[in-house]
């Protein structure tokens, strides 16, 4: 039986730095679905690979998720750029 802190511990560990991938491991987890959104560490806001201000952000900065449950669950609010409606839903909650 898999318990809520057993998915919470999985979940929590799948939060990847983008400092600890190199480029080529980088685009297989992309390639192969493991990386679908990125965030920034310090500001807590998450969006697709495809942002503007996310492609701007150091990589220090840049940790990946797979999902957006995910990154719910690390406490990171949705980008305002390219998450307009989950932005405003969070902001109105």
């Amino acid at each position: 039986m898999i318990t809520n802190a057993a998915v919470f511990t999985k979940l929590v560990l799948n939060m990847i730095k983008h400092s600890d991938l190199s480029n080529s491991d980088l685009r297989r987890k992309i390639r192969q679905g493991e990386i679908v959104f990125a965030g920034n560490i310090r500001l807590k806001i998450y969006g697709t690979l495809h942002c503007k201000s996310g492609k701007r952000m150091k990589r220090e900065n840049r940790v990946f998720f797979s999902s957006e449950k995910e990154s719910r669950i690390h406490c990171f609010r949705p980008c305002g750029h390219c998450m307009g409606k989950a932005y405003m839903k969070w902001k109105t909650h």
